[in-house]
């Protein structure tokens, strides 16, 4: 028998714990980032952890272009190395080094460097941070070969899907949706158990409606799927993990199940992920579909910060059960 056990923490310790755990078993791993002593960052993933790897963890100046160069750097002499970015839409000061550095790096040297590198962010919605702290930019990395690009939505996931990033050759985007810092779920603490990057969950069996959504839309969509079933509707629901690579063979096997696929995603739906998903069952899947494949994302606009604009920006668990009660089949009155 296991002599491993399950307790609930919460996401942001799920984080804190698979690095922590990292950090003891690989000696060479680094962080490096801002806030991260004595204050644990932004929302507090690293709190007390500079008593423990204080060495090893590294304040910068508010340069993310130098935290991903000098992280990156040090993946390539050792590593691994954890590059913390306070907020995603940051890393727009950082595109060279990650676009045109870390993701093709291995692939110009022919394989014989490699970028044991993992860049951390929050992505995504809080509560009234506006334009410049909410956006959803996961596509952008999504787009470019030699990037893995992960999306968490449950404790569990983000400590597997970490530690697998942080003993894998390969650079890593690791996004954590805001809101989801202090959800709680169940948590091994099996120091080795990993959740492999690419490999998508069934968060929901149903039979009538697949549902895709990623990150923080995970449970909207679970939410969701419950008052669909109040309406005698069996929807499934699917939270691919990671956006690049997709599992495509669980997404297509649910879609052949059902018959009807929603992509639900937190971006605007121009140029998305969900955009990127729906045309994929469409061209790849379009004997299978009973209707079309719809679509559900933020408004395009920048995100406002004022509570009531803010809610009505991004897509609610209200939207996807009407948008799933539209795509059923109408049934004729008695």
């Amino acid at each position: 028998m296991s002599s491993h056990n399950l307790r609930e923490i919460t996401f942001r310790e799920a984080v804190r714990e698979a690095l922590c755990e990292e950090m003891e078993r690989q000696k060479g791993m680094v962080i490096i980032g801002e806030d991260l002593l004595p204050g644990g960052g932004s929302f507090g993933v690293h709190l007390g952890m500079g008593e423990r790897f204080g060495a090893r963890m590294f304040e910068s100046p508010i340069s993310e272009s130098a935290i991903v160069g000098v992280a990156l750097g040090a993946a390539l002499t050792g590593g691994p190395a954890v590059a913390e970015i306070m907020y995603s839409d940051f890393m727009c000061v950082c595109m060279d080094e990650i676009v045109n550095q870390a993701a093709k790096i291995r692939y110009m040297t022919g394989g014989q460097a490699r970028v044991p590198l993992v860049v951390r962010s929050p992505i995504g919605m809080t509560r009234g941070v506006a334009a410049q702290h909410s956006q959803s930019l996961e596509s952008w990395f999504a787009h470019i070969p030699g990037l893995r690009v992960a999306m968490p939505s449950t404790p569990a996931d983000a400590k597997g899907m970490l530690k697998s990033a942080l003993r894998g050759q390969d650079p890593v985007v690791f996004f954590e949706p805001k809101l989801l810092y202090g959800t709680k779920g169940m948590v091994s603490d099996d120091p080795d158990l990993l959740v492999p990057l690419g490999q998508a969950r069934l968060a929901r069996e149903g039979s009538d409606l697949s549902i895709i959504a990623t990150g923080l839309m995970v449970s909207r969509a679970l939410e969701a799927a419950e008052k669909l079933q109040g309406q005698g509707v069996s929807a499934e629901v699917i939270d691919p993990r990671t956006v690049s690579p997709i599992d495509w063979d669980t997404i297509f096997a649910s879609v052949d199940k059902t018959g009807r696929a929603m992509v639900v995603n937190e971006a605007t739906l121009t140029c998305s992920v969900a955009s990127e998903i729906a045309a994929s069952i469409g061209e790849l899947r379009f004997n299978s579909l009973d209707g079309p494949v719809r679509r559900l994302g933020s408004a395009f606009v920048p995100k406002p910060s004022t509570p009531g604009l803010e809610k009505l920006s991004y897509p609610s668990v209200e939207q996807i059960v009407a948008l799933g009660t539209e795509m059923m089949p109408r049934r004729r009155a008695a």
